[in-house]
C-alpha cells in the first residue's frame, strides 16, 4: 500500500481530482466520485507502470495580493 495526494478543484459542474505524484487525473460529479474515479485510474495505472516514491509530497497553502484591473 502506498499513500498518495489528491488535488482537486471544481470545473463548472464536475469536480476534477489529480494524483500528483503520478501525473493521473479523474473527474466525477461529488467530491467522494472524483476521488474514487482517481483511485481507479492510479490502480490501473500503476499495475501497468510500477512507482518508486522516495519522497513524499508536502502541501501547504500560501496567499498572494489580490490585484484587480479596471
Amino acid at each position: 500500500m502506498v499513500q498518495l495526494s489528491a488535488v482537486i478543484t471544481k470545473e463548472e459542474d464536475m469536480y476534477v481530482a489529480k494524483c500528483p505524484e503520478v501525473g493521473t487525473v479523474s473527474q466525477g460529479s461529488s467530491l467522494e466520485e472524483a476521488i474514487e474515479n482517481l483511485k481507479e485510474a492510479t490502480s490501473l495505472y500503476i499495475e501497468e507502470f510500477p512507482i518508486k516514491i522516495s519522497v513524499m509530497s508536502l502541501l501547504t497553502t500560501f496567499e498572494v495580493q489580490n490585484v484587480a484591473t479596471a
